[in-house]
């Protein structure tokens, strides 16, 4: 199998599903011609034509718009936004419009369609290039979220999503676009979406991770087995509709959970999962529900590193975890 880094997964996916299914059109700004800010729209205008792949005005909310009517008539249109930051100007299209076409219609019609965008921190993006807003667009009925974690991920959730009725948001890494490379097989393969994945088997703690800072959690939980504390690592892949019952079985095994995310710790998805365990979990807890995240603040420039839950904070967040007495 070739050795494939996230961003050209990503690139493999498109380019597979546009030749099996002629109704998928991409647009957004520069993805033609430049391929894409990150490149991961490479070489697809010169495969399929300019009507295909679309460079777009820099109008994200004329971007979801159009991709709106586009699903409408029957296209199967994968808007990108160049960085998650810049969905805010579209938050009208996605939450007031996308999201409730399949409810306002009673279910006679909805708007397929994935919105690819980069998001999160680690590659000095400052305070405008680096958010993670997942907890704003999964607080909106109508919407699926997904978040890949590996190359092979990126691909099979990638093909999954293009192939699903209804709108999905697709959160891309971008810190690991090109830091790490994994074997990914040539061809067609789909993950099925709402199902997490245990990546490592533990009894001490369940960590509950997805994106970049899975790796964190799994070089944290490599320290912590040195000092003989076995984590389960869970990565949720797809945030909403998220598989509970995952986690669930995972926690009432080991009594203790550690949330972490790099989006700011109020009101993350980690406050929703941290109810979550405490409503299903209650008589299994051994310790309160741990949440590692970002901050409550603007993201950062020059103190990127200290605002981003990096491996030796979540050790901490494992160990105090684990010492808790009532």
């Amino acid at each position: 199998m070739p050795l494939l880094s996230l961003v050209q997964a990503v690139n493999d996916a498109l380019r597979l599903e546009m030749r099996r299914n002629p109704d998928v059109v991409v647009l957004g700004e520069d993805v033609g011609r430049l391929g894409g800010v990150f490149r991961a729209t490479a070489g697809l205008q010169e495969e399929f034509g300019p009507g295909r792949v679309v460079d777009t005005p820099l109008s994200e909310g004329g971007i979801i718009g159009a991709a709106i009517g586009m699903a409408l008539y029957g296209l199967k249109p994968v808007p990108e936004i160049q960085f998650a930051d810049f969905l805010f100007p579209a938050v009208d299209q996605l939450v007031n419009e996308l999201a409730k076409l399949r409810y306002r219609s009673g279910g006679q019609y909805t708007a397929p369609m994935v919105i690819r965008a980069p998001y999160g921190g680690g590659v000095k993006g400052g305070l405008y290039h680096s958010q993670s807003p997942e907890a704003l667009f999964i607080h909106t009925a109508g919407l699926k979220v997904v978040v890949p974690s590996t190359p092979y991920d990126a691909k099979g959730l990638l093909l999954a999503a293009l192939r699903q009725p209804d709108p999905i948001l697709f959160f891309e890494p971008k810190r690991l676009y090109r830091s790490l490379k994994q074997e990914v097989p040539e061809g067609d393969y789909t993950l099925e979406l709402g199902r997490a994945q245990v990546i490592r088997s533990g009894q001490a703690l369940t960590v509950i991770a997805w994106g970049a800072m899975l790796h964190e959690a799994m070089t944290a939980a490599d320290q912590a087995q040195a000092l003989g504390i076995g984590c389960e690592l869970i990565d949720l892949r797809t945030l909403w509709p998220l598989d509970i019952d995952c986690v669930q079985e995972s926690v009432r095994k080991t009594g203790r959970a550690l949330i972490v995310h790099e989006a700011p710790r109020t009101c993350g998805l980690g406050a929703e999962l941290a109810a979550l365990i405490q409503e299903r979990c209650f008589l299994s807890l051994e310790a309160p529900v741990r949440r590692v995240t970002g901050w409550d603040t603007p993201f950062p420039y020059a103190l990127e590193k200290d605002y981003l839950p990096r491996a030796p904070r979540i050790l901490q967040g494992i160990q105090e975890t684990v010492a808790f007495q009532a």
